[in-house]
This record gives structure tokens, sequence and C-alpha cells, in this order.
């Protein structure tokens, strides 16, 4: 019989070990013994660059392109970075945070990171530059974050200064309170809008009561300024007893974000249990449902507890939604500068269908969908498109990839 975590792992693929570390409370200082290392363990074999790949052609409906892969050896790579030279920055989950060169060479880890929590779907997230990357060097990531007794985490974000193979003058600039995950539906992705303002997309830490209490922050996508201080027009910055932070509510586990590039819109993705799966495009102060209305059931196949069905007065629909579950990760809007024919398309992760899925879009609204490289059978973790116009994506496995999509030749 499989239990609900493991058909939560088989489904979205996202492994969760089903044992707590031993953790041994350091009562002196008040911090955690075990839980996240300070450093994470390198890999048996480091990432390394393929030289000479034979790329394989991949034909979708309207384009003819190839599949190329740059890096192997990524232990779970989770966020992809473009750097304005070329070079890539790259999380793996447990911890690491790499550049990879043009020439698809690898460094060894960046130095600076905060402590992470590393259990199941914790560890470290996304990875965004400042929009104001040219003059400050600030990068941004998101990441799980201990509680100080090392056993529940929390979604959180830092920024820091990258200096060569180093981050710098590193803060916590946003922590999700209270701590509530043991390795699970932590999200995350980081989207700064035109106005500066920073998008963090979390998760419900797989406690459905705290989704709609506004004083929590789980189930939320929150809004924030570069420095982590709530803007003063958020919809919830001026009620007493909500978390001014607060953009939305009501969703479950957001793995993916990205920034509408005519309506200048963000947009999310959130993975539904089991079905339901949502495309989403949040509004200031709205209520997205979860656990209270949904279009998927439990693992059990049972309906989800405490739920009232599909619609409920004062909550909002999806704006697109998946009857089965594509497990949803990183997000493109793809600006068509190599490949012309998917101008305007919005490409998305999938971890359970192991493909990388094109939405054609008329206006705001999904009108045909395609699935690409399901023969690969590899689970897209994250998509970005490059200044030379490839699409860029990571390949979530013991050892991941870095591939690139581009016109064929």
């Amino acid at each position: 019989m499989i239990s609900n975590l493991d058909a939560v792992s088989r489904r979205s693929g996202d492994q969760r070990r089903l044992s707590l570390p031993l953790c041994i409370l350091v009562l002196s200082l008040g911090l955690s013994a075990c839980g996240a290392p300070d450093a994470p363990p390198p890999p048996s074999e480091p990432p390394k660059a393929v030289r000479n790949a034979v790329p394989t052609p991949e034909t979708s409906e309207k384009a003819k392109v190839e599949v190329s892969e740059l890096v192997t050896g990524l232990e779970h790579p989770w966020g992809l970075a473009i750097l304005p030279d070329g070079d890539m920055l790259v999380t793996e989950r447990p911890g690491r945070l790499r550049r990879v060169a043009a020439d698809g060479s690898v460094s060894a880890p960046i130095s600076g990171l905060p402590k992470v929590y590393v259990d199941g779907q914790a560890g470290l997230l996304d990875v965004v530059l400042s929009p104001t990357f040219a003059d400050d060097r600030l990068v941004y990531v998101s990441f799980a974050e201990p509680n100080l007794r090392g056993n529940k985490c929390g979604t959180a974000v830092a920024r820091g200064r990258l200096e060569g193979e180093a981050l710098v003058d590193v803060e916590v600039i946003y922590r999700q309170e209270p701590k509530l995950s043991s390795g699970t539906h932590v999200g995350s992705r980081l989207v700064f809008d035109d106005e500066g303002h920073l998008f963090v997309t979390q998760g419900d830490n797989r406690v459905d009561s705290a989704v709609q209490s506004l004083d929590k922050l789980q189930g939320k996508l929150v809004r924030i300024r570069p420095d982590g201080s709530a803007p003063e027009d958020n919809p919830f910055a001026k009620r007493d007893g909500a978390r001014a932070e607060i953009w939305s509510t009501g969703h479950r586990n957001m793995q993916g974000a990205a920034l509408h590039p005519v309506t200048r819109k963000v947009w999310t993705s959130e993975h539904g249990p089991m079905g339901g799966d949502e495309l989403n495009i949040p509004q200031a102060g709205r209520n997205y449902g979860w656990p209270v209305i949904t279009h998927g059931v439990d693992y059990s196949g049972e309906p989800i507890k405490g739920s009232v069905g599909r619609a409920a007065p004062g909550m909002e629909q999806p704006h697109h939604v998946w009857e089965v579950s594509p497990g949803l990760s990183g997000m493109l809007f793809y600006s068509g500068k190599a490949i012309p024919e998917w101008k305007g398309n919005l490409f998305l992760g999938s971890l359970a269908k192991n493909a990388l899925i094109r939405l054609e879009l008329d206006g705001d609204r999904v009108v045909h969908e395609e699935r690409l490289l399901t023969a690969r059978q590899e689970r897209i973790r994250d998509v970005r498109e490059g200044p030379d116009g490839a699409i860029y994506l990571l390949v979530d496995a013991d050892s991941g990839k870095l591939l690139r999509i581009r016109p064929a030749r």
C-alpha cells in the first residue's frame, strides 16, 4: 500500500525522506546541531561540462529545434539565473550555488549562503538577479530556512553581493512565519515586477489550517521591496492581525512564476493534490481557495478534508487548470528572439509528466497545449530564456542536467 506521502512523491517526484534526522539541541547557544549543515557535503562526482555533445532533434508543431546537454552531474538543480556576461547561476537543492561559464565549465560552490534546511522537497530553491544587478551585483535566493531546533523550516529569501566565487554582505530579507514545514510544500519562485517589487511564491507546508489565516504566511503569494519591507499599498498592509507582506492567499504550493511581457502582470503556477494543478494571475487581496475549493482530490482518492467542492463565494477560480496534474514548475514567457514561431508562448516545466509544456495564448487565454521532450523522460524543473534567444532548462535528478533548446541547424 502506498502512503499519502509516497503518493506525493510519485505524483510530483519531489522525493521526501520519511524519517527526520536525529537532532541534538545545543542549549547554551539555542541553535540546532543538525538539520541543515553549515555547508552541504560535496557530491560523489562534481558536475561537468558535456564536451562535443551531439544535439538531438525535437520537432514541435510549430518549429524544428534541437536539444543539447551542456552540463551533467548537478544534484537536483532547482533555479537558474543568467548573468549579463552569459554565465549562469544554478542552485542545487542540497544547498550549493554554482556558476556555469559559457563553455559549460562549472565552478566550485559559491560561498556565503545562509544556513539551509535540506530534507525532501526543502533546500536551496530559486535564484534571481537584482533588476539593477549591473550596478549593485545583488543576487537573491529563496531557500528553506530551519527553525532554532532544526526540525521544521519555512521559506526564506536572502540577498548578497556577487564577488567572484562568493556572496558577500548576505542578509535574510524575508522569512515565512511560523515555520511549519517538515520538508514539503515550500515553493518557491522569485520574480521582480517593473516597479522593483519582489514577488515570492511559497507553499502551504502541508498545514491546510494555516492557509486561510492572514496572520500566517503559509499558502500566500507575498510582495516585498528589495530590502524585505512591505509596500504600503499591499492589500492587507493596514489590516490588524494580517501580515503586511501578503499579496494573495489560498495557494497550495507555487513552484512557477513569471512576468507577462505585455501586461506586465505576474503569473504563477501551483501544484494541486491529485489533479487540479493551477495557472493563475493573482490579483491583490484575492483568495484562490485552497483548501476550501480545489479541482483535485486527496491521494487516497477521497475529497480534500474541509473542501466544499470546486467553487465557493468570495474565492477565485484558476485562470487555467489541469485535471490530471503535470507537476508544474519553472515558467517562461518566450520573447521569440531565436525561435519566432514560439514568440509569446508560455513554457512550463513538468515534473510528474516529464515534459516541457508549451501553451499558446490568445491574450491571456490558453488556446492550445503541446508537450515537448517527452521521449527524454526527464523532470523539467526550471525554464529560462538566454540572451541568445535559446531556452535553457534544468533537469531535476540525482545527477541533473542543464539543457539548451535552439533552432535546428
